[in-house]
């Protein structure tokens, strides 16, 4: 961990775990989800939340991120996506709306390990908390829907975008976020350097196409 996020993120582990009382939004919880592009694995060792209450929530989420496998190379993780998915992840309980979200990953890919913190300004909590009268076509309804998701976009190369979304809302873009290499590599340096392996369809994907680095700039 560089010394930026280790010094940043020990002042808030020093804190606890405590969950507070006093919520600042008008839902119980709110979701922290992942997604990567087609073929382009990855594994998120950690991703740590630090509320508006200086609440550290370690592991909010860790694990594999959403992400589509077509076979026969018929997939195209090219691009940034139109209209963003939250993506896998975990709902945030206990945690009011999040200051800060630390995430480390390794982009299995390149092979490559992250680490990088974002920020959360007052002007995306404020989206989180308005609610909006909104039509369900699934079910035909009209409701008060919020933007209680968060969710992240992970590419190779170490770059991240950021949307808030909810139920039968349309997603907003909120933050681009460039990463640094974790210098101590994989698993913070326990693995040897050895990363976790891409399944085959990724790989045979990888090894023929490469990874589209330039289409995510």
């Amino acid at each position: 961990m560089s010394n930026f996020i280790r010094i940043t993120f020990v002042v808030f582990l020093l804190s606890g775990c405590t969950v507070t009382n006093s919520q600042s939004m008008p839902y119980k919880s709110w979701f922290l989800g992942f997604s990567v592009p087609d073929y382009m694995e990855v594994w998120i060792e950690t991703a740590d939340v630090v509320d508006i209450q200086d609440h550290m929530y370690a592991r909010a989420m860790s694990g594999n991120a959403s992400i589509l496998r077509p076979p026969n190379n018929s997939g195209d993780p090219r691009g940034w996506p139109k209209r963003a998915g939250i993506g896998k992840g975990k709902h945030v309980t206990g945690a009011d709306l999040p200051k800060q979200i630390y995430v480390r990953w390794q982009s299995m890919a390149e092979p490559q390990t992250y680490q990088m913190v974002i920020t959360i300004p007052d002007a995306t909590r404020e989206i989180m908390r308005r609610g909006e009268k909104v039509f369900c076509a699934a079910d035909g309804k009209w409701i008060t829907g919020y933007r209680n998701s968060i969710g992240v976009r992970l590419v190779p190369g170490g770059i991240a975008k950021v949307w808030v979304g909810g139920a039968c809302m349309t997603p907003i873009e909120v933050a681009t976020v460039k990463a640094v290499i974790a210098p101590r590599g994989p698993y913070e340096g326990t693995s040897g350097g050895h990363y976790r392996p891409l399944s085959a369809v990724s790989k045979a994907y990888v090894d023929k196409f490469g990874v589209p680095y330039d289409s995510w700039k």
